[in-house]
């Protein structure tokens, strides 16, 4: 499905900002409900929406530099540009009156200098305080702490249903904040983009490049969904948009109040599959609902709470489970602290169990190590995965090893094949059990290296020359 992320690189009046609970969901009954306008919602929300402007400054070599002649003639390059700056804009949500901002972590990724414009035309340098690649948010903070913003309350995305109105509000094309009206489409839309957490509002609200990180509000003009992706062909809206939810942006958000560096998210300690058909089939089920469990992690919440393979996650905390990303989704806007209840199928017979809602432990150290010299590994970071790594990487639960974090653009590593993700398995016939074991290898100069890697279920050896 070709989908772009949305970066662009340079009662309806005054009654609908009442409780949800109070509003009925109701076609209008006559032409003067027909006129009634959004105003008085759109005056509530877009204070709260600003621009983001985010630029690095890249070094470019030219490649007449090099040429010796060129050198000779012309002064080494004077005249040639070795700088250039790349610029990206985006939209972003006041939601902390001391100044925080939500917006996509693709807007800022790889800049070094972020500007948020407000709607009244004040301008900040904004601090990055959190970014969590895994939903594609990123929390800013603008301000000195001296005044205050206006800010957008979160609704609870759980509560709606599709037809439920909505507006989107951002800077589309870098032409300035724009309204759009539409409805939620759909709900838990999964395969979009390439976030760990596939539950997407679909909406078909105007939404384009430049509306990334943007608004997605409901009539109490509470924010429902930052604003992520479209589906496209073009590049311009065709009606078909996705927005983050707001319970999982409430999760980010806390995790960015409390100083963390990183999203805190409880660990459930199973690896699941999907239910096919066959499978719904194989296990007596009219309909192929819910997540099958594959593998349980020993000493994991899940383990502990007496989860089995061959288990089926039908619901969580009373709400049905339909597949393996509804639950992934939901037990990861689950807060830290308590329990969550968990319906299991097993055989013929239904149970529910408590799982304790605690982060993965980060054991044992990750002990990041940047490989150097002249092994295939060069240019490479490896760590030894915990799992509390294992979920920031959402590989599979009870994978242990050590695996490559990053591949350095240009690098040996990265010439020859190797991707974030990949498990280190054996180097010359020798069992990794560490990091800090392959960095030591790595610098050994061998006639020739044989390495086993273990990427997406797969067993991979190769040999290179040395």
């Amino acid at each position: 499905m070709p989908l772009t992320r949305l970066l662009l690189v340079p009662a309806l009046l005054a009654a609908c900002l009442a409780p949800a609970e109070a509003q009925d969901r109701r076609a209008p009954e006559n032409r003067a409900e027909i006129k009634l306008s959004y105003a008085p919602v759109v005056g509530h929300v877009t204070p709260a929406v600003v621009n983001i402007y985010a630029s690095r400054t890249e070094q470019r070599r030219s490649a007449l530099s090099d040429d010796p002649f060129f050198r000779q003639f012309f002064g080494g390059g004077r005249g040639v540009p070795r700088e250039r700056v790349a610029r990206s804009l985006g939209s972003g949500v006041i939601v902390g009156a001391d100044g925080l901002v939500v917006t996509n972590n693709h807007v800022v990724e790889g800049m070094t200098e972020v500007r948020v414009a407000l709607s009244d035309k004040r301008e900040f340098e904004a601090k990055i305080l959190l970014k969590d690649q895994r939903t594609d948010l990123v929390v800013l903070k603008i301000g000195d702490g001296s005044e205050t913003f206006p800010t957008l309350t979160l609704a609870d995305s759980d509560a709606l249903q599709v037809g439920d109105l909505t507006l989107a509000v951002g800077n589309p094309f870098g032409v300035g904040q724009t309204v759009t009206s539409g409805i939620v489409s759909a709900l838990a839309r999964s395969q979009v983009g390439d976030g760990a957490y596939q539950s997407f509002i679909q909406t078909d609200a105007a939404i384009n490049p430049g509306n990334s990180g943007g608004a997605l509000v409901d009539m109490d003009g509470a924010l429902i969904g930052i604003n992520t992706a479209i589906f496209s062909q073009s590049g311009g809206s065709v009606g078909i948009g996705f927005a983050i939810p707001s319970n999982m942006v409430r999760v980010v958000l806390s995790s960015a109040r409390s100083g963390a560096k990183a999203v805190a998210r409880p660990w459930f300690g199973a690896s699941l599959q999907a239910i096919t058909p066959e499978i719904a089939d194989s296990l007596g089920f009219k309909r192929p609902v819910g997540a099958l469990v594959a593998n349980v992690s020993g000493g994991s919440p899940a383990a502990n709470a007496g989860v089995q393979s061959g288990d089926v996650i039908t619901a969580l905390d009373g709400r049905p489970i339909d597949d393996v990303e509804a639950f992934s989704y939901r037990f990861a806007t689950r807060p830290l602290g308590g329990e969550a209840e968990v319906t299991l199928s097993r055989g013929s017979k239904e149970r529910k169990v408590k799982i304790a809602l605690a982060a993965a432990p980060e054991t044992p150290a990750r002990d990041p190590r940047l490989i150097r010299g002249y092994s295939p590994f060069a240019g490479a970071t490896v760590a030894n995965l915990s799992p509390a790594l294992t979920e920031e990487m959402s590989l599979d639960d009870g994978m242990r090893g050590v695996v490559v974090t990053d591949a350095a653009d240009g690098s040996a590593a990265q010439q020859l094949g190797f991707q974030k993700g990949d498990l280190v398995r054996e180097v010359n016939d020798q069992k990794i059990a560490s990091s800090a074991e392959l960095a030591r290898i790595a610098v050994t100069n061998p006639r020739y290296w044989k390495v086993t890697i273990e990427r997406g279920g797969r067993t991979f050896t190769s040999v290179f020359g040395g």
